[in-house]
């Protein structure tokens, strides 16, 4: 980039609920000449199989992200000052058939990717997340996951279908999208079909960090643990809300209580600064079951502190 990045419109002079609601306020993808960063939505959630409503999720966290302010203090960096960060939109996808969707999705993530930018990408439901591995796959070779979420997104099939939202990191495994014994859950807790849902899943190559842990455990212990298992490797984030306790983010359709507080993840996320970010995804927030915009509130700062590490990382490149 050979050019001051456009900054987001200022909320010292347009307050900050007036305007246009892209993320952050930032520019729109066609309102600059290229970009380093891309916030694109995907309203699909076709693979739910409890409470619909995340497609409306993009819509709701760009309005929630209205809050956000140009410098982080916690990550001393101006997320938007050393690269441009554009909002590239919504990915159009049918809501009809998933493998098409996967698809549709897979191609325009592809294009907006082409000249080396970096996703952070709003949902939709989880199924989202295989067809944007596959991209980074392709630019990146096999990435190190961390997968924040209530629940492992492992298993085979939902009534006989291969891609839902509970399957897509056992179809990444199957097309050898991450990289065994580089890769983590975090966050797991609530009910199982069997103990065979977690044997399972230990097959595929996933740290698991349990919610549980962290009654006895520091987030800076379980962040110099992620930090060991990643390495230096090309890291992938996805972000379920719902590994949020219900009283963080109510706004998703398949609430676990007993979850992580809001503060424990953006120190989780925040210990992600010095690593190989390439991508992320944040999931799952259903705006009608939200509640004075807490759901969609933290979604939107979980985005803008994976922005900071991406700022971080130009800036000491």
């Amino acid at each position: 980039m050979n050019h001051q990045p456009i900054q987001p419109v200022d909320g010292t002079v347009v307050p900050r609920y007036a305007g246009f609601s892209t993320f952050a306020r930032l520019p729109r993808i066609e309102d600059v000449p290229s970009y380093d960063v891309a916030v694109v939505g995907i309203p699909f959630d076709a693979g739910v199989s409890y409470r619909p409503g995340a497609r409306f999720g993009p819509g709701h966290v760009r309005q929630c992200s209205r809050v956000l302010r140009p410098y982080n203090p916690q990550m001393q960096v101006s997320p938007f000052a050393s690269q441009q960060v554009v909002d590239a939109g919504d990915i159009p996808c049918t809501p009809y058939d998933i493998a098409t969707a996967a698809r549709q999705i897979e191609e325009h993530a592809t294009a907006l990717t082409a000249n080396g930018a970096r996703l952070i990408t709003i949902g939709g439901d989880h199924t989202i997340a295989y067809p944007l591995l596959r991209v980074h796959r392709e630019r990146y070779g096999p990435v190190a996951l961390v997968h924040f979420d209530a629940h492992l997104d492992t298993w085979d099939t939902y009534f006989d279908a291969p891609l839902t939202h509970g399957t897509p990191f056992r179809r990444a495994a199957e097309d050898g999208l991450f990289i065994s014994g580089h890769s983590a859950h975090v966050g797991i807790r609530g009910s199982h079909y069997s103990p065979n849902d977690l044997k399972s899943d230990a097959e595929l190559g996933f740290t698991v960090v349990h919610c549980r842990e962290f009654q006895n455990r520091s987030v800076d212990d379980v962040v110099g643990q992620l930090r060991a298992t990643i390495g230096d490797l090309p890291l992938y984030v996805s972000i379920d809300i719902d590994v949020l306790d219900p009283a963080h983010a109510p706004g998703t359709g398949t609430p676990e209580i007993g979850g992580l507080t809001s503060r424990e993840l953006l120190e989780l996320v925040r210990g992600f600064d010095g690593l190989n970010l390439v991508g992320a995804d944040i999931v799952e927030v259903a705006p009608a079951y939200d509640h004075a915009e807490l759901t969609g509130i933290a979604a939107a700062c979980l985005a803008y502190e994976l922005l900071a590490v991406l700022a971080r990382a130009r800036c000491h490149a």
